[in-house]
């Protein structure tokens, strides 16, 4: 399955978390399948979400377009550094 499947099915079924905040504190909670980051998330932000991800065992994934691409995809109005399949 590719990386859009996943989000596309995640997203139907309502099993994603969006935003850089609340994926923070949910991969900190170590129940998180995958992270997702669009290409151009700030350097300080992908550092401390990679690093997370590294202590809890999860797998990253880099969204191939920018936020605002990946917000769209998403079905959002607004666009997305980050998001978390859960």
């Amino acid at each position: 399955m590719s990386l859009e499947e996943t989000i596309q099915s995640a997203n139907k079924t309502g099993n994603v978390i969006i935003g850089y905040r609340e994926s923070k504190k949910y991969i900190k909670l170590n129940s998180a399948k995958l992270i997702v980051m669009a290409n151009n998330i700030p350097e300080k932000m992908r550092r401390e979400v990679e690093h997370n991800a590294k202590i809890a065992g999860v797998k990253v994934e880099v969204f191939t377009g920018d936020s605002k691409q990946l917000g769209v995809f998403c079905g959002k109005p607004y666009p997305i550094a980050v998001l978390v399949v859960k």
